[in-house]
């Protein structure tokens, strides 16, 4: 059995977590590099993520999160947030990355540059914003595996109210939608959840092959 196979038997969505187990300042920067070099629709990465530690702000967090314990017992919180109307000004700076990391130029570009913002720039905002949201679990995907390999448990959240989150963290003001909601630390030894049989789809049930 392959490594990565064993680390995702190993993991699950912890439900509490140990308050007192903190995350290495070297771990937390495997995290965040990993989230860095998800993949994502023309390598746009529409989003941001914030690590949210102040632990008033988590508080204020809590309530609109079902009132779930790892929302504050988790090492650190990652709030994935996307960008709501993409506009040229995204699609122009990560041109100007493209050009600075490979050594061309812009123009070198255009065609490449033009050709996105024609795709998406005049879609509804509705539509971009739900395409955008979609990339935040690309990233959280990276995170969950890179994770596993460390032995650092992830639970991945849904369970908020986005608005909510929005208003706490000023994301309306950014342009920005709370998408995804990632709790990170090490699972509690009371958590019985970590004793149950990972319950999956059997292959011939999930597979087709056509």
């Amino acid at each position: 059995m392959s490594h990565f196979i064993e680390n995702q038997k190993w993991r699950y969505a912890t439900k509490k977590f140990d308050a007192a187990k903190k995350i290495s300042a070297a771990d937390l920067e495997t995290l965040k590099e990993a989230i860095q070099l998800s993949t994502s629709s023309y390598g746009l990465q529409l989003y941001k993520v914030f690590i949210i530690e102040n632990p008033e702000v988590r508080a204020k967090l809590q309530p609109v999160s079902w009132g779930q314990s790892q929302i504050v017992d988790a090492s650190h919180l990652l709030v994935f947030a996307n960008i709501v109307d993409v506009q040229e000004n995204h699609i122009d700076a990560y041109v100007q990355n493209i050009a600075t990391t490979r050594g061309l130029s812009v123009e070198d570009l255009k065609g490449y540059s033009d050709f996105m913002k024609s795709k998406i720039v005049s879609l509804p905002v509705d539509q971009k914003a739900v395409w955008t949201s979609k990339q935040t679990y690309l990233a959280l995907a990276n995170l969950m595996n890179a994770a596993a390999e460390l032995k650092i448990d992830v639970t991945p959240m849904e369970g908020f109210e986005p608005e909510k989150y929005n208003e706490i963290l000023g994301f309306n003001a950014l342009g920005l939608n709370a998408s995804l909601v990632a709790a990170v630390g090490y699972r509690h030894e009371e958590d019985a959840t970590q004793h149950y049989a990972k319950v999956r789809k059997p292959k011939q049930e999930l597979f087709t092959t056509i």
